[in-house]
């Protein structure tokens, strides 16, 4: 939600052998502030560094998932999404026009939902919200 990550200083952080093409990839991750697939990333990436193979991406990709430093999401409709862990929870709306990601965060929605599983019977300790609309248009 428009919080700065430093990819590569996560990357440290957590141990990783940073190559020259991973620190180019950590830095483009840093910079986004949507929730690109591969190939769309591996579009800026070559832009910063046309030697940058896709499977690279991939490769990287994966293995930031597998360190937690990106979350992949699978929104109806398309491929495989990721955005840098935040510590902040958040909640996802998809246009399904165009396939653009708005974060957001609403503290009541968050205390129905703790309420709703502790009149199941249940102390809520994640949960991952998803909603899908279009645009209303004047007149709607």
């Amino acid at each position: 939600m428009g919080v700065t990550i430093d990819v590569e200083a996560l990357c440290l952080k957590k141990g990783l052998r940073i190559t020259e093409q991973r620190r180019v990839i950590a830095r483009v991750l840093s910079e986004i502030d949507d929730h690109p697939d591969v190939e769309a990333l591996h579009r800026r990436v070559v832009a910063v560094d046309p030697r940058i193979s896709i499977a690279t991406v991939y490769r990287t990709v994966k293995l930031f998932e597998e360190s937690g430093i990106l979350e992949r999401h699978e929104f109806q409709g398309g491929r495989s999404r990721y955005e840098t862990v935040q510590d902040e929870h958040h909640d996802h709306l998809i246009d399904v026009e165009t396939g653009n990601v708005i974060e957001f965060h609403d503290a009541e929605l968050e205390a129905l939902q703790a309420r709703i599983a502790a009149r199941l019977g249940f102390k809520l300790v994640d949960h991952r919200m998803e909603l899908y609309g279009t645009p209303i248009k004047p007149g709607e």
